[in-house]
C-alpha cells in the first residue's frame, strides 16, 4: 500500500479537481494491470520443435524420404505436428491468465470531482479520487473508506472468506490483517449498503496488482514426464547414431558395397527410432483426460495427468473443497435442553431422545428464526406468504439466514406455514455495531411481537427474562452464566453461534429492543463433505501429505481438520502472522509437522508452495479465488474449483467440476494409473525396437544377408507399434495402486529395473527372430521365405510381449489376460494384418513375402512360446531383489506417526 492515505487532505465533499486528477494520472499512470510483453504465438509454436526427440523424428522423416518411404515419412510428420499443436495450445493458454485477471477489473468508476458525481473509465481513477460505492458495484481500485452505511463487500476472490465482509469507516490502523475492514479492494463487489472511499492504490499497487505481479514472475516448469521423455530421446538418438555407424563401417570394411551398407544402416535407424512413442503418450494422456472428466476433474493441460500421479503434498483450501460451502445448524439449545443433529439425519434430538419438535421453547425459537429472516429456500411458496412468496431454483439470501430456514425444515417445521401466519410491521436491520437484527410482526389475531436474533453476548444484555418449558421466568445471574457457558461450549467446537429473543407488544423501533425474553441458541458450521474423510484417509495410505491452507479463523480451520483427521496430536497449526515471523529455513524445517495454515494471505500461499518445492516435493494446490492464482500457478499441479474465478481456472492445470477434495484424490489415482500404463507401453515399444535392432545388427555381424527389408520393418512398426501400444495405455488400475507411496519427482522412467527388463526381453525377441531366419534360410535356401519367417516371428513375439507388459511383478501365466478387451481386440487385429501380409498375393508382391506352410508356422509357434516361458522364470528373482531395495529406501514424506 505504497500510496495509502494519498489525497486524504482533499475535501471529502468535492473530491479532486479535474486538473489535479489529470496531474495524478500522469504521475501514477493508468489504473490497469500490466505485465511483461506476451510471447508471439508464432514463437510459441516454433519452440515446440526444439525438443531433442522431435529432432530425431524429423531426422527419421528425412531418412524415410531418401528411402522412398512416403507413408512412413508422412506418418512421422503427422505425429510431430499433433504434438506441436498440443504443446502450443498449453503454452498459449498460460498467456491468457493475466488477460482474465484484467477482465475482473471494473470497467467504470463513480467518483466525485469538482463537487459533482460523475462516471469515468476505471482506468482513469487516480489516488485521492473520492469513490461512490453502492450495492452491486465492482470496486475499481483499493480505497480507504470514509463513509459507510450498512456497507458489505464480497472479498472471497481475494481473501477466501466465504461470507460478505462488514465494512466500517472507523480507521483500523493498528490491525495486521491483510484485508482490512476500513478498506475496499479492486475487483471485489459491494453486496450491501452504500459508502464513499478515497482511492489509496491503483493499477499494480493494488492487492489485485500484487497478485498479477506474482503471476507474471512464475515460470512454467516442464513436468517429470516431459523431462524423462526428453532424456530418453537423447539417449535413443545417440545410440542409433553409434549402432548405425558401427554397422555401416563394419560392412564396408568387410568389402560390402557402400550403397548397400548405407541402405542397411538407414534401415536400422528406421527400426531403432520409436516414432510412435510421442503419439502413444499423447493419445494415452488424452484418453485419461476423458476418464477424469467422467469422475469430475477437467484437465486443462495434458501433461498434468502424469504429474498428478507423483503428488506428494496436497495443499487444499477448506471452504467448498473439504467442506460443503453451506452453513448448517448442528446444535440448538434452550437454557434447559440441548439438541443435536446427526449427519444425514432429519431432525434435532436431545441425548435423552427427546425431539426438538416436541419442545415449546424450540417452537418459539423456530418462529423467530423464520420470521427474523430475509432469505428464501429453493421451493415454491404460497403467494399469500409475505416473507418468502416467490419460486426459486436456489436458496437466496445470506448463508446464515438460509441455514436457519433449513434448520426449521430439518426440525420438522414448515417455514411456509409459519410465514403465512404473520405480517411484518417494520425491520431493524443488522449492523456491525449492534450485532443483531429485529423485526416487528403481527399475527392473524392482531397480536404484535418483536423477534430478534444476533450475537448471544449482545442479545443477553437486552434480556430481562427467559423462556423455559413455555413459561416466562426471570433471567437470574446463574441462568445467564449457564447460557454463556452453552455459548462458549458451542464456540469451542468452532460453531458460529446466534441467540434468539422476543417480546410482546413492542414499542416504536427506537425503544423496541429492551426487556427481551431470551429463548435459545443455534450453533452452525460449514460441515465437512461426507466423502472428504475417506479421501483424506486414502491420501494417508498412499503416502500423500494433506495440508489445509485457509483464510478462515484458526478455531474453525482446526475443528474441520480434526474432524477429517488431517490434524492430530502431532500436527501443528500456523497462522499467517506466525508465518511472517519465520524465516524460509525455519519454515522448511517445520513444514512436515504443520497440518493447518489459517488466516493466510495470497503471498503466504505462494510462499508455502515454494517451501514445499524447495524440499523436493511434488505439490498440488487447490483454490477458487483470485488470491489463490499465484500459488496455483507455482504448484506442480494447480487445481481450481469449478465455481472459481476465470483467473484461477486459467492459472490451473486441473479444474474440479464438483469442487470436491475426493475428486482430486480420484484424479491423483488416475494419474498414478496412467504413469504405470506409460511405463508399460514404453517397456513394450522399446523392447520391440531393441528386438528389431538385435535382429538387424547381429544378423549383419554374423555375415547374413539383410534380415528384414525396409518395407518389412515398416510393416512391423505399423502392426505392433500402433493399436496394441495404445490399448496397453488403457489398462485398468491395479488394486493396490493407492496403497503405495508416491514416486520421487526425480525418479527415472526406467526405475525399478525396467531398463534391464527391456533390454533382456528385447534381446530374446531379436535372438528368437534370428534363430528362425537362420533355420529357414538353411532349410529352404530361399531368402524370401526366411525373411517372411523372421517377419512372422518378430511380430508374434512382440504381440505375446504386449501381454507380458500388463504387470511388472508377475509372469504372463499368472495374470488376467482378458481384463482389457481393447488390448485383446488390438492384438487380434494386428495378427490378422500379419496373416494378410503373408498369405494375400498382392501383399506378397508389395512386401516381398511368401506364404508359409503349416509346419513352418508350427516351428515359429514353438520358438515364440519358448520366449515367455524363459522370461517368466526370471521374474521372481528380479521381483525379490526389487522388493528388498524398496524396503531399504522406502519412507513417507511425513512423520511415521501419521501413517
Amino acid at each position: 500500500m505504497k500510496m495509502a492515505r494519498a489525497g486524504r487532505d482533499d475535501s471529502l465533499v468535492s473530491g479532486l479537481s479535474s486538473a489535479e486528477a489529470e496531474k495524478r494520472l500522469e504521475k501514477y499512470g493508468e489504473n490497469i494491470l500490466s505485465h511483461k510483453k506476451a510471447v508471439h504465438p508464432a514463437r510459441i509454436f516454433a519452440g515446440q520443435f526444439k525438443d531433442f526427440m522431435v529432432m530425431i523424428l524429423l531426422g527419421a522423416t528425412v531418412i524415410s524420404v531418401l528411402m522412398g518411404e512416403a507413408v512412413e515419412a508422412l506418418t512421422i510428420v503427422l505425429i510431430v505436428l499433433v504434438n506441436a499443436v498440443l504443446g502450443f495450445l498449453q503454452e498459449y493458454k498460460t498467456e491468457k491468465t493475466l488477460e482474465a485477471l484484467k477482465n475482473m477489473a471494473a470497467p467504470t468508476a463513480k467518483v466525485i470531482r469538482d463537487g459533482q458525481e460523475i462516471e469515468i473509465p476505471a482506468a482513469d481513477a487516480v489516488p485521492g479520487d473520492l469513490l461512490v460505492l453502492a450495492a452491486g458495484d465492482r470496486v475499481p481500485a483499493d480505497a480507504q473508506i470514509v463513509e459507510a452505511t450498512l456497507l458489505q463487500a464480497d472479498e472471497a476472490m481475494l481473501s477466501g472468506e466465504s461470507h460478505p465482509v462488514n465494512k466500517t469507516d472507523l480507521p483500523q490502523d493498528g490491525t495486521q490483517e491483510t484485508f482490512r475492514k476500513d478498506m475496499v479492494y479492486m475487483g471485489t463487489i459491494i453486496t450491501k449498503g452504500r459508502g464513499k472511499a478515497v482511492v489509496s492504490g491503483t493499477g499494480m499497487t493494488t492487492q489485485m496488482g500484487q497478485i498479477a505481479g506474482m503471476l507474471d514472475t512464475i515460470e512454467t516448469e516442464r513436468t517429470p514426464l516431459q523431462e524423462k521423455l526428453g532424456s530418453l530421446g537423447k539417449y535413443i538418438g545417440i545410440g542409433c547414431l553409434l549402432i548405425c555407424a558401427i554397422v555401416t563401417v563394419t560392412g564396408i570394411v568387410r568389402g560390402e558395397p557402400v550403397f548397400d551398407m548405407l541402405l542397411t544402416g538407414i534401415s536400422l535407424a528406421v527400426a531403432a527410432i520409436p516414432e510412435g512413442l510421442p503419439a502413444v503418450v499423447t493419445i494415452a494422456l488424452a484418453l485419461a483426460v476423458s476418464r477424469m472428466v467422467k469422475r469430475g476433474a477437467l484437465i486443462r493441460k495434458l501433461h498434468a495427468v502424469e504429474t498428478m500421479g507423483c503428488a506428494q503434498v496436497i495443499c487444499t483450501d477448506k471452504t467448498g473443497t473439504l467442506t460443503e460451502n453451506r452453513m448448517t445448524v448442528r446444535e440448538i439449545a434452550t437454557p434447559k435442553h440441548c439438541f443435536y443433529r446427526a449427519d444425514g439425519e432429519k431432525g434435532f434430538f436431545a441425548k435423552n431422545g427427546m425431539a426438538a419438535a416436541d419442545s415449546e421453547d424450540i417452537r418459539r425459537m423456530i418462529e423467530i428464526a423464520v420470521l427474523c429472516n430475509n432469505a428464501q429456500l429453493p421451493q415454491e411458496r404460497d403467494k399469500k406468504s409475505l416473507f418468502h412468496p416467490q419460486k426459486t431454483e436456489h436458496a437466496q439470501g445470506d448463508p446464515t439466514e438460509i441455514s436457519l430456514l433449513e434448520m426449521a425444515e430439518t426440525a420438522h417445521f414448515s417455514t411456509g406455514k409459519i410465514s403465512r401466519e404473520f405480517s411484518r410491521i417494520f425491520e431493524i436491520p443488522f449492523d456491525s455495531q449492534r450485532k443483531r437484527m429485529s423485526v416487528a410482526v403481527r399475527n392473524r389475531q392482531g397480536d404484535r411481537w418483536l423477534f430478534s436474533k444476533g450475537a448471544p453476548d449482545y442479545l443477553l444484555e437486552l434480556c430481562s427474562h427467559y423462556l423455559e418449558d413455555g413459561q416466562i421466568r426471570l433471567l437470574t445471574p446463574s441462568v445467564c452464566k449457564k447460557i454463556q457457558a452453552q455459548n462458549e461450549k458451542m464456540a469451542h467446537k468452532a460453531l458460529r453461534v446466534l441467540g434468539f429473543a422476543y417480546k410482546a407488544e413492542p414499542e416504536e423501533p427506537e425503544q423496541a429492543e429492551s426487556d427481551l425474553i431470551f429463548v435459545g441458541l443455534a450453533g452452525m458450521i460449514d460441515p465437512p463433505r461426507r466423502e472428504a474423510y475417506q479421501a483424506v484417509q486414502t491420501c494417508k495410505q498412499a503416502g500423500i501429505q494433506t495440508v489445509m491452507i485457509t483464510g478462515d479463523h484458526v478455531d474453525t480451520a482446526s475443528a474441520i481438520a480434526r474432524d477429517l483427521k488431517i490434524l492430530d496430536a502431532n500436527g501443528r497449526v500456523l497462522t499467517g502472522r506466525e508465518l511472517d515471523r519465520m524465516t524460509d529455513d525455519q519454515l522448511e524445517r517445520e513444514l512436515d509437522q504443520i497440518r493447518v495454515f489459517a488466516r493466510v494471505a495470497p503471498a503466504h500461499k505462494l510462499r508455502i508452495v515454494k517451501a514445499f518445492k524447495r524440499k523436493g516435493r511434488v505439490v498440488a494446490m487447490t483454490g477458487d479465488g483470485v488470491n489463490d492464482a499465484p500459488a496455483i500457478k507455482e504448484a506442480d499441479i494447480g487445481v481450481a474449483m469449478g465455481n472459481g474465478t476465470d483467473v484461477t481456472k486459467e492459472a490451473a492445470s486441473v479444474v474440479l467440476l464438483d469442487n470436491s477434495f475426493a475428486t482430486l484424490v480420484s484424479a491423483i489415482e488416475e494419474g498414478r494409473v496412467i504413469y504405470k500404463n506409460i511405463r508399460k507401453f514404453i517397456r513394450y515399444l522399446l523392447s520391440c525396437n531393441i528386438g528389431e535392432i538385435v535382429t538387424m545388427f547381429f544378423g549383419m555381424l554374423m555375415g547374413m544377408p539383410v534380415v528384414l527389408l525396409p518395407i518389412q520393418i515398416l510393416i512391423v512398426n505399423l502392426v505392433t507399434d500402433g493399436l496394441p501400444a495404445i490399448a496397453l495405455g488403457l489398462e485398468p488400475a491395479e488394486k493396490d495402486i493407492m496403497r503405495k507411496p508416491p514416486r520421487k519427482k526425480k525418479e527415472g522412467i526406467f526405475s525399478d529395473g525396467l531398463l534391464s527388463t527391456i533390454v533382456f526381453r528385447g534381446a530374446l525377441i531379436g535372438l528368437t527372430t534370428l534363430s528362425v531366419f537362420t533355420s529357414f534360410y538353411h532349410s529352404t535356401q530361399n531368402l524370401v521365405v526366411a525373411r517372411t519367417g523372421a517377419l512372422a516371428t518378430l511380430v508374434i513375439t512382440q504381440l505375446i510381449h504386449v501381454f507380458e507388459c500388463k504387470r511388472e511383478d508377475v509372469g504372463i501365466f499368472k495374470m488376467n489376460l482378458l481384463n482389457n478387451w481393447k488390448l485383446v481386440a488390438a492384438v487380434a487385429f494386428s495378427a490378422f494384418i500379419l496373416m494378410l501380409s503373408i498369405y494375400l498375393p498382392i501383399c506378397n508382391l508389395l512386401f516381398q513375402t511368401a506364404p508359409l506352410s503349416g509346419s513352418q508356422m508350427g516351428e515359429i509357434a514353438m520358438y515364440c512360446a519358448a520366449v515367455p516361458i524363459l522370461s517368466s522364470a526370471v521374474i521372481p528373482f528380479k521381483h525379490q531383489r526389487r522388493k528388498q531395495k524398496e524396503r531399504e529406501k522406502f519412507s513417507f514424506p511425513f512423520p511415521a506417526s501419521e501413517q
